[in-house]
């Protein structure tokens, strides 16, 4: 008897091997939770992983139903298995981009793993997301993966949980609110309520995309429903890109969104037209999206595998919800060589401080080395910015009179966030002459 069962233990051992698991697992099945570090970027998630052996990063967006590649170089390039051509649409109003699809292709997250991922490769990357957030981004995944487990992020502490499904036994949480989630193209949506005129507290029940790609707090799609429309206080503004473009809609702010027994109150929204979404509102229930500027303030989980999400407050609700009042549309330019000067004190062979005529000698030597460079890759007209004279192309050189290579691309654009009527003063360089400019936040809506 003892002998059969060992038999069979070692058969499907050996039938594990041959065959192995479909989709994302852990790779030591005897571990159910991995947990991995990210970085918060612009309010998205960014992970490290490897495709076929090659360390990249990516975005996690619960709003993408497909693994997408679009940012590899000559250095990064990988391999990829069973390759064809396709063609991918999304938001915005251009025409669908040309994509390469790969099958059977290996993407390990620690002790994650997947050896039958497939990946959609962009060829010619238009929205260049990596300048956007300063650091190399080289694609976005979703379902593939979220499926497989339940998934807790914590925006405050940068930690993303994978727990087994089969072996995750959730702990009471009386400040939590669960939602049952609706899968539309393999994207996950909510319901909600939000308060949409400041005049009288009426509801207006509404079905969101979870979108923890979108940096924004909420899209909605106008005409969906006869009150979702564009307030009277508003600018329009390009809210992002997408595989088609560029998304435009109208900037504006609401009085509250209520997720069940969370009221957040005048978050930041955005309302776009039909033109922006007609790929979008295949889904005809769907009435816009919620984005990470809300998500951050909470513990998430996404628990795909029982088709539940859930919310529990982390961060203050009441917390302003701010956006760029500058106009400025600023992206990372590569790296700069820099010099910089070092001041050092000469000290003799003791370590001691060499004194003459009772002072202090000393050596003055300069390096250079390369440091972040960016531009402005656009400005809204009529737009603070704009009015003060600086244009598309212009090189950031010193921003409150501290160089810009010392800066981060998050560390500006949170300072375009801060407050309104805020002093900003900007060095640049424009075809080899420098100019200074200055303008005030100007807060709209």
């Amino acid at each position: 008897m003892k002998k059969t069962v060992l038999f069979f233990i070692l058969f499907f051992t050996l039938v594990l091997e041959l065959y192995p698991q479909k989709g994302y697992h852990f790779k030591n099945t005897s571990k159910n939770k991995e947990r991995i570090r990210f970085q918060l970027i612009n309010n998205l998630v960014v992970i490290p992983l490897e495709i076929n052996g090659k360390k990249l990063s990516f975005i996690l967006d619960s709003g993408v139903s497909k693994t997408i590649l679009f940012n590899i170089t000559k250095n990064d390039s990988i391999g990829l298995n069973d390759v064809e051509k396709v063609a991918l649409q999304g938001l915005g109003k251009g025409e669908p981009v040309e994509a390469l699809l790969s099958k059977n292709n290996t993407v390990t997250l620690k002790n994650i793993t997947n050896t039958n991922e497939t990946i959609y490769v962009v060829i010619k990357d238009k929205f260049d997301l990596s300048a956007k957030m300063g650091i190399t981004i080289h694609g976005i995944l979703g379902y593939s993966l979220l499926r497989n487990f339940i998934v807790k992020i914590n925006y405050r502490n940068k930690k993303i949980d994978f727990f087994n499904p089969k072996t995750y036994q959730p702990k009471k949480c009386r400040k939590c609110a669960t939602f049952p989630i609706q899968f539309y193209r393999k994207k996950p949506f909510i319901d909600a309520q939000v308060q949409l005129d400041t005049v009288g507290n009426e509801l207006t029940n509404v079905k969101l995309l979870i979108d923890s790609g979108g940096s924004d707090a909420l899209w909605f799609f106008e005409g969906t429903k006869k009150n979702i429309k564009t307030p009277k206080r508003f600018f329009r503004d390009v809210l992002g890109e997408g595989l088609s473009g560029a998304i435009y809609g109208n900037r504006s702010r609401i009085p509250k969104i209520k997720l069940k027994s969370f009221e957040v109150e005048s978050p930041t929204a955005s309302f776009l037209d039909s033109s922006s979404t007609i790929n979008a509102r295949t889904f005809k229930e769907r009435n816009g999206s919620i984005g990470a500027e809300i998500l951050k303030r909470f513990l998430v989980w996404f628990n795909y595998p029982n088709q539940q999400f859930t919310l529990k407050k982390k961060g203050s609700l009441r917390k302003g919800f701010n956006y760029n009042m500058s106009g400025l549309d600023i992206v990372y330019n590569g790296k700069q060589l820099v010099k910089e000067q070092d001041v050092s004190k000469i000290t003799d062979a003791y370590n001691q401080k060499v004194r003459a005529n009772n002072s202090i000698s000393f050596i003055t030597s300069f390096s250079y080395k390369f440091k972040p460079s960016y531009k402005i890759k656009g400005v809204l007209e009529n737009s603070p910015a704009y009015k003060a004279g600086i244009r598309r192309d212009d090189i950031i050189l010193k921003i409150n009179n501290k160089p810009a290579h010392e800066y981060t691309l998050g560390d500006i654009l949170g300072k375009l966030r801060e407050k309104n009527g805020k002093r900003i003063k900007m060095l640049i360089e424009r075809k080899g002459v420098k100019m200074k400019f200055t303008f005030r936040l100007e807060k709209k809506v």
